[in-house]
């Protein structure tokens, strides 16, 4: 397993490049940059000599390849570069979002999997009836509305209207915060965990193994939770690491909608800026967070079935 895990991890190096690659070539060719856009937008008086300083403050004027490889070689060095807004090295304002961020990828997947799993699980045991239609309901309802919206509608109905939680913020890591955003953003990994484990205990239960172990005699309890459920909890698991994994990208719209200070708004900013290095950085980390979680995925699915090896 260890081989494998250390495998993963050196194959993760060229698609960090591939992607920061992708990254630089598409701001280069996009129009605009940093200083024209503070001019642009009134944050600061600069006439065409100070966009031309700051161009040359920043390398922005030196050519595409020199810029380039002065970018790969700090990277090689795990030097993310300086913000050109804060003038202060990006990993400091990674630091300082990252933890808001998991916050609100945990409460939402904790919140997913919470009512996820076990409706799913409930819906399989008596498929066509009136839970499994339920359930089949609020799976293709919260995969089919958009997370803005949905957003929006909560925090109508449960900040305004009832008052029980605030409308938008981080309150310092105050609980209370992180219900609305996190309840936004797990209703699609709710939906989508409910739909995989109801056809992963279908799958299961109709296997050889599960009409073995009930004619052997074992007692329907025995059945479910050593062979239906870890046999599908595979399939669900690996579902999950997908989600958990994509799940800090698509906070993105959540955390603009409620003011949540993660990477998700930090990168938003900062593209609406052009502070590249901080762009870069972000999506990198976030490239990097869906690689990790889908080797941790792969470990823990090979230790619930020991069937599966990695070579």
């Amino acid at each position: 397993m260890l081989p494998y895990v250390i495998r993963r991890l050196l194959q993760a190096i060229p698609i960090l490049l591939a992607v920061a690659a992708l990254i630089f070539v598409m701001f280069s060719v996009i129009p605009g940059d940093f200083a024209s856009t503070q001019m642009a937008d009134g944050r600061s008086v600069v006439d065409a000599e100070q966009v031309a300083r700051m161009n040359k403050q920043f390398g922005l004027d030196d050519p595409v390849h020199v810029r380039f490889a002065n970018y790969a070689t700090k990277l090689a060095t795990f030097d993310l570069g300086t913000s050109f807004r804060t003038r202060q090295p990006v990993i400091n304002s990674l630091l300082e979002r990252i933890w808001p961020s998991l916050q609100l990828a945990i409460a939402a997947m904790a919140f997913a999997i919470a009512f996820g799993i076990p409706l799913g699980f409930l819906a399989a045991l008596k498929p066509g009836g009136w839970l499994d239609m339920q359930s089949m309901f609020v799976a293709v309802s919260g995969l089919s509305l958009p997370q803005f919206w949905l957003g929006l509608m909560l925090m109508y109905a449960f900040a305004l209207v009832l008052g029980w939680f605030p409308s938008f913020g981080y309150g310092d890591g105050n609980p209370r915060y992180i219900v609305l955003p996190a309840v936004a953003l797990g209703v699609a990994p709710l939906a989508l965990l409910a739909r995989t484990t109801r056809a992963a205990v279908l799958e299961v239960m109709n296997a050889d193994f599960v009409r073995t172990a009930r004619a052997k005699g074992n007692s329907e309890v025995r059945v479910m939770r050593w062979h239906v459920a870890r046999n599908a909890m595979v399939i669900v698991l690996t579902t999950l690491g997908l989600q958990f994994g994509s799940i800090m990208g698509g906070a993105v719209v959540i955390e603009k909608l409620f003011a949540w200070p993660g990477i998700g708004s930090l990168l938003v900013d900062s593209v609406s800026l052009r502070d590249i290095p901080v762009v870069q950085a972000c999506i990198l980390l976030l490239v990097l967070f869906f690689l990790v979680v889908n080797i941790i995925v792969d470990v823990l699915c090979a230790l619930i079935d020991p069937r599966i090896k990695y070579t």
